[in-house]
């Protein structure tokens, strides 16, 4: 695996609506850009990217773990952006078969499904990395999304690849639904 860069981006947030958001909400992404070696031409084996899936998923995970400075993870998603001379098949190779445990076990747990977007642009391409808790895929108030790109990447012949983790849901919520606190985190669901 060649990385070209990494970022890791930190947002907090502190106020909503005109009142305070106790406890501030912090979203981090950890991404990183890398060579394609599938990219301009057709390949049937992609076991090779679900590797770097793996490896990857640790890698970010732990950075983006990290940068929540102690608090839990309460949500997660992922994403990736496929340069012009690469396939979506590529993006669904790194972020499907085997990148889900790296990041359930760096937020320690994560029974529900890690949300996904996987698109194919050139440079500067911005993707909405979907949220959910990471416990239970149905609690509305963590139903939420986090927007990442790089003025530079992905280059046609490489893969932005990001995770995102919280520390909390959308502030201030009032649409109902399951509550963190009704969490009975058994299936992924509830």
């Amino acid at each position: 695996m060649e990385i070209r860069q990494s970022a890791l981006t930190v947002l907090d947030l502190q106020r909503e609506a005109g009142r305070a958001v106790q406890p501030v909400v912090r979203k981090v992404v950890a991404a990183a850009v890398i060579t394609n070696p599938f990219a301009g031409r057709y390949v049937e084996d992609l076991a090779e990217l679900t590797e770097i899936g793996t490896q990857l998923s640790g890698e970010l995970a732990a950075r983006a773990v990290s940068a929540l400075d102690g608090q839990p993870a309460h949500s997660y998603g992922k994403a990736a952006i496929v340069g012009l001379a690469g396939e979506l098949e590529h993006a669904a190779a790194i972020l499907h078969p085997t990148f889900g445990q790296p990041l359930r076990d760096a937020v320690g747990g994560g029974k529900s499904i890690i949300p996904s977007a996987k698109k194919r642009g050139p440079a500067g391409t911005a993707i909405d990395i979907p949220l959910h808790h990471k416990d239970a895929a149905f609690v509305r108030s963590h139903f939420d999304a986090v927007e990442f790109r790089l003025t530079d990447a992905p280059f046609d012949d490489e893969i932005l690849v990001a995770l995102a983790v919280t520390s909390g849901g959308r502030p201030l919520p009032r649409v109902g639904g399951l509550t963190v606190d009704e969490i009975v985190g058994q299936d992924g669901l509830r």
